[in-house]
């Protein structure tokens, strides 16, 4: 027998403008309520906000609202965001109470104020908020990126006379492939490389004032 030939190397994928990350918060990669998967998550959630921001582009951190009594209700430890989070013209918060992340939200305004057209998606759950998100980002024209390494989900418990425990992992992939072909899954984090996106303008100064002065300026110099 003859050895196969070897595989081709895959394909270098185009880098993204944007980064969302869905739902890092405490209720749900800490602690013992964790998603299983969590720390592998964190772990590339961490590499893909580092590279993104050294690269300049555009990062949104997704946070979902939930309702009073909830583990994730405004406030509460668990709603808190578990990774830090670096404000400023590139990096945003943006609220939700939808597992869609533009429900609502200006989401879709943040993106189409950069021109940011394509994207990476990571976070929680695999089969709730990101794949939300996902489709609808999908649908308004964007490209996105679905690193599997870097999304999660909970077990889904037996339902008696339907099925036992479906693992994590399984529920994770299947909310993938429930995607379509548009979305363009890969298997590993740390392959998806980031663009820059320009700076946006900053605001205009306030006009100056001061006594004796007015808007266009000094008065002239007396006639001599």
């Amino acid at each position: 027998m003859t050895a196969a030939p070897p595989a081709p190397p895959a394909r270098p994928i185009r880098p993204v403008q944007a980064l969302l990350v869905v739902d890092l918060q405490s209720a749900f990669v800490a602690g013992e309520e964790a998603v299983p998967d969590a720390e592998r998550v964190l772990d590339r959630a961490r590499d893909l906000l580092g590279r993104a921001r050294a690269a300049g582009a555009l990062v949104v951190h997704l946070q979902n609202d939930g309702p009073p009594g909830s583990v994730d209700a405004p406030h509460t430890p668990g709603w808190e965001l578990h990774l830090p989070v670096e404000c400023g013209p590139r990096e945003h918060v943006v609220r939700k109470t939808e597992d869609d992340g533009f429900a609502d939200t200006r989401l879709g305004a943040l993106l189409t104020g950069a021109g940011a057209t394509e994207l990476a998606v990571c976070g929680v759950l695999s089969e709730m908020c990101v794949a939300a998100t996902a489709r609808t980002a999908l649908a308004l024209g964007h490209r996105v990126v679905l690193p599997h390494d870097a999304h999660a989900t909970y077990d889904i418990p037996a339902a008696p006379g339907i099925s036992g425990v479906v693992p994590a992992a399984m529920s994770s992939r299947a909310a993938e492939w429930a995607l379509g072909d548009e979305v363009e899954i890969v298997p590993h984090a740390v392959a998806v490389p980031f663009a820059s996106l320009p700076l946006p303008p900053a605001p205009p100064a306030p006009a100056a004032s001061g006594r004796g002065l007015s808007p266009a300026g000094p008065p002239p110099s007396p006639a001599r």
